[in-house]
């Protein structure tokens, strides 16, 4: 991202997610901010989504969307088990423009937003036009990682390290080096059990059909041209094997077109391209 900006990758993944609340889909996820803290109408959404992926594969941005929509509905349901088992803090690593926070049912439970300053003050200014109230459950941790490490600028928020707690780490991974998702990851084992954690990764372009490895490249190219490059891949066993050495005993993880299918059901894919996977860890 561009110092002083907020993340292009969290603008386009808020996009998507609001896009989704209105498109001719199985709403898998359903978030009544998603709009609202875009600042823009249903139509202008529209127009937007329609300009942006003029002259590309339809059917591939409908899967992304509903992947990125099941993704989201995935971690909220683990967040729900971690409620019904005592746990009463969970933190968002890349916040973005999630809106967990201010639909959250459970005042009890405390949610730490960490993100980059720049791209919380962003947020913030969206939620102050969007007329969408900050609850006091609500704690943001702004943290710069080239001068702040999580443990911390989560220490400073106030964040219990003594108590269970869940993390969601969505669209964040593969832009991090491989030393940085390993001390995290032993961060968060390092908690008081049990913890959970629900995070997404890519693995190598290796691994996917020949026929879509061009496309997985031009994607890359993108972010990279953006200011955000891909910086890390995993194949599910090496992600295991991470959250294992890490600490964490119990590992869950799902394909892109698994996890779709798990709520809408097979029928709505079409051939695996979007090469995306999720996985759910626990240390108990």
């Amino acid at each position: 991202m561009e110092v002083g900006k907020p993340s292009r990758t969290a603008l386009a993944t808020a996009h998507v997610r609001a896009y989704h609340q209105i498109a001719p889909e199985p709403r898998v996820f359903t978030d009544p901010l998603a709009v609202s803290i875009m600042g823009l109408t249903a139509a202008e959404l529209t127009d937007q989504t329609n300009a942006a992926t003029a002259g590309e594969d339809v059917a591939f941005h409908r899967v992304r969307r509903l992947f990125m929509a099941s993704r989201s509905r995935f971690a909220e349901e683990t967040v729900a088990e971690a409620v019904a088992d005592g746990a009463r803090q969970v933190v968002i690593l890349g916040a973005g423009l999630d809106t967990f926070a201010y639909r959250n049912p459970d005042p009890t439970l405390r949610v730490f937003e960490v993100d980059h300053p720049a791209t919380q003050a962003w947020k913030r200014q969206l939620l102050a036009e969007a007329g969408i109230t900050v609850p006091d459950s609500l704690t943001f941790a702004p943290i710069d990682f080239e001068s702040e490490t999580l443990a911390t600028g989560l220490a400073s928020a106030g964040f219990a390290g003594d108590q269970p707690a869940v993390f969601v780490w969505l669209g964040v991974v593969m832009y991090l080096t491989r030393e940085a998702i390993q001390s995290t990851l032993r961060y968060m084992a390092g908690q008081a059990t049990p913890v959970r954690l629900v995070l997404d990764y890519i693995p190598p372009a290796s691994e996917a059909a020949p026929e879509h490895r061009a496309q997985l490249q031009a994607r890359a190219d993108r972010m990279a041209a953006l200011g955000e490059p891909l910086l890390s891949h995993f194949t599910a066993a090496e992600l295991a094997a991470e959250l294992r050495a890490a600490g964490f005993d119990s590992v869950e993880d799902l394909s892109a077109p698994d996890l779709i299918a798990g709520y809408v059901g097979q029928d709505e894919l079409g051939p695996e391209r979007l090469h995306a996977r999720v996985a759910r860890a626990v240390c108990s």
